[in-house]
């Protein structure tokens, strides 16, 4: 018979981290121990597959630890939604608004073709800026995205709005209230 997890308890919480009055949700708890890795990547397939992808976007960085896995056991492609300049060839970018400052994402045309089913997936929904830059570059490429999905959400930060905002369904495997 096999174990039942909670997922949850895999993942410790940092308070203050990394600055005061922000909890840090540490996910690498759940890589740790096989049987639980093996029922994260499960889980998380279960959530992707309900979208019909053709292919999987992951979000540098973390988001290559949940996507990788997921698009092997599902049988998709799998592209790599990177930081500037760490992409070679022709990319496209989209700048975004941090607290302090800004960020870009990049990614390739060549990587997915227009009639491809994409979703998105990333470690943590929180603010949602990530997520919803990491569609927006996508489609000024003129992707289709169908979903997005990450191991976790942080409920209070309304990151979940911006992915409403963009008309995009979002899924998360737990569920963290702040």
């Amino acid at each position: 018979m096999k174990k039942q997890f909670d997922l949850s308890s895999f993942i410790p919480t940092y308070p203050d981290f990394p600055k005061k009055g922000v909890n840090f949700y540490d996910i690498t708890g759940l890589f740790k121990d096989p049987e639980v890795f093996a029922l994260t990547v499960s889980k998380m397939t279960q959530l992707v597959e309900q979208y019909r992808p053709d292919r999987l976007f992951a979000i540098d960085s973390k988001g290559f630890l949940f996507a990788a896995p997921v698009a092997a056991h599902l049988g998709i492609g799998l592209s790599l939604i990177r930081k500037a300049s760490k992409l070679p060839g022709k990319t496209e970018r989209y700048t975004y608004e941090l607290e302090y400052g800004t960020d870009t994402l990049e990614c390739r045309a060549e990587d997915f073709d227009v009639s491809e089913r994409l979703v998105v997936m990333d470690d943590v929904l929180a603010t949602g800026g990530t997520l919803a830059a990491g569609i927006a570059v996508l489609r000024k490429l003129g992707g289709n995205v169908v979903g997005a999905v990450t191991s976790m959400e942080i409920g209070d930060l309304n990151g979940r709005a911006k992915l409403s905002e963009a008309g995009v369904p979002f899924s998360a495997m737990l569920y963290f209230p702040h």
